[in-house]
């Protein structure tokens, strides 16, 4: 499957509609959809919402976050926001401010 990357010197307004896997190294301010997963890398910052099927957060993040699978937030990681997910991993060293709500998976 493809990947598309965001460049640390890229920054970008608006809206992103995807139907593969993104990675996110440099800044994006609005709405992020995906049908793959999304990864916000230790260099990406994001301020809005994010959608997709699995969501990795190494980054910062200022907005809500969606995934139908699974949202992990990375050491070093700094996310502000909702998570509604069906699984979710923080590891040590994490920053979260926010709720949770654990949806069912898609069977």
């Amino acid at each position: 499957m493809a990947k598309s990357v965001l460049g640390k010197t890229v920054k970008i307004k608006g809206e992103l509609h995807a139907d593969e896997e993104l990675q996110l190294d440099g800044y994006f301010e609005g709405t992020i959809e995906s049908k793959s997963k999304v990864t916000i890398s230790a260099d990406g910052k994001l301020t809005g919402n994010i959608k997709g099927v699995e969501i990795v957060i190494a980054g910062t993040v200022q907005g809500n976050v969606d995934a139908r699978n699974r949202v992990a937030i990375r050491k070093g990681a700094h996310l502000v926001g909702d998570v509604r997910t069906a699984g979710i991993a923080i590891d040590d060293g994490a920053y979260f401010k926010g709720g949770i709500d654990i949806a069912r998976g898609e069977t």
